[in-house]
Formats: C-alpha cells, sequence, structure tokens
C-alpha cells in the first residue's frame, strides 16, 4: 500500500500541470460560454526556476461548453526565470515538456524544450498538431542561463 503511495505521487509530481492565470472574452455566445484567449502557466519540471506562460484561443458555445469544440491552432508563448535557475538532473537536448488535448480526439497542444548548449539558453517552442496534419503555426521564447550555471546534458 505505502509502495503504491509513493509511486502515485512521483508520478504526479513529475507532470506539468497548467496554473490559470486569466482570460479575456472576445466573442460574446448567447448560448454556451463566450470564446476566450486563456493564459495558463506552466512550471518547467526538468528546470527550477523557469516558468512558461501560453495564451491561446478556447472556443466556447454550445458544443465549447460540452467540450466537443475543436480550439484554433493559435497559441503564444513567453518563458521568463522566474526563480533562481537549477537543474535536477541532466537535460536531454529536446523534450516534449508539456501536451494537452485541445480537441475532442484529434489535437494537442506542445510546448517542447531545447536546450542551446553553445549559448547556455534554453529555447521553448509551442505548436499543436492533428492525428492526420499538423499546423504550421508555431510560436517561440528563449531563457538565457547564466554563464556560471552550465546547462547539463543528457548523455
Amino acid at each position: 500500500m505505502r509502495r503504491a503511495v509513493l509511486a502515485a505521487a512521483l508520478l504526479a509530481a513529475g507532470t506539468v500541470s497548467a496554473e490559470p492565470v486569466g482570460e479575456v472574452d472576445t466573442v460574446f455566445k448567447l448560448i454556451g460560454p463566450d470564446h476566450k484567449i486563456v493564459v495558463d502557466a506552466y512550471d518547467d519540471p526538468g528546470v527550477k526556476g523557469v516558468t512558461c506562460y501560453v495564451s491561446r484561443a478556447k472556443t466556447g458555445g454550445i458544443k465549447g461548453g460540452l467540450g466537443l469544440a475543436e480550439d484554433k491552432s493559435d497559441a503564444s508563448i513567453a518563458c521568463r526565470q522566474t526563480g533562481p535557475i537549477s537543474f535536477p538532473k541532466p537535460l536531454p537536448q529536446q523534450e516534449d515538456m508539456f501536451s494537452e488535448r485541445i480537441s475532442l480526439v484529434f489535437k494537442r497542444l506542445h510546448v517542447v524544450r531545447m536546450v542551446d548548449a553553445g549559448r547556455n539558453t534554453l529555447v521553448y517552442l509551442t505548436y499543436s498538431d492533428r492525428v492526420i496534419e499538423g499546423s504550421p503555426q508555431n510560436a517561440v521564447t528563449a531563457v538565457p542561463v547564466d554563464r556560471a550555471t552550465p546547462i547539463p546534458l543528457k548523455r
């Protein structure tokens, strides 16, 4: 029993969850929620002291209220140092930091972390994909890390 609880706690600690920051209505809908732009914060689970803010469209109306609407692929990202940067373990060169479903079945929003070792910089990319065809719409941001703290890479 103790092992199961510990395993569940460790699994939960490794997941990235969105923390809502705010939202604005963009289109009034008479029935169902309005169309919105939402802003969520994601703390990077592999890098202490970095938070990414992602804004994206959220479809309202009846379908949106029931979770059946497909959100648009538009998204924006800004990642910032929000505390002292440290690395609990070495990072892969590129890794999916976060992925979230944005339609009932087919579409996902991704945040990918890349390491630019030569510049000691963390690069974050957001994009959406579909099972059949992805979207070229994307956004990128970078967080430079002080040279006194080299980014450890997995070998």
